[in-house]
């Protein structure tokens, strides 16, 4: 099983980027994903998360309307588009796959909100 985030850097705020998290190893359309974070210091969190068919996301209150979680069953790949970055969302993003019992995370990748 593998979870390998990428597209992440040092961005200005107010920028854009846009993370990927290619699964492989087991049945990604079966799992639902989820995009965490952890800055330093401070515990995981959850930034969005979207159903395995699709059809029904979430997002953590501070990332309404700036981030947008997707995936792409024929690539085994979730998105997660982040717009109106800011120094806040400085931190380490995860990638999260999630069935009944079954939980597997990647290794992260580092977002840095800085002028």
């Amino acid at each position: 099983v593998q979870l390998v985030e990428s597209g992440g850097g040092l961005v200005q705020p107010g920028g854009s980027l846009r993370l990927s998290c290619a699964a492989s190893g087991f049945t990604f359309s079966s799992y639902d994903m989820s995009w965490y974070r952890q800055a330093p210091g401070k515990q995981r969190e959850l930034v969005a998360g979207i159903s395995s068919v699709g059809g029904s996301t979430n997002y953590a209150d501070s990332m309404k309307g700036r981030f947008t979680i997707s995936r792409d069953n024929a690539k085994n790949t979730v998105y997660l588009q982040m717009n109106s970055l800011k120094a806040e969302d400085t931190a380490v993003y995860y990638c999260n796959a999630k069935h009944r019992w079954y939980d597997f995370w990647g290794q992260g990748t580092q977002v840095t909100v800085s002028s």
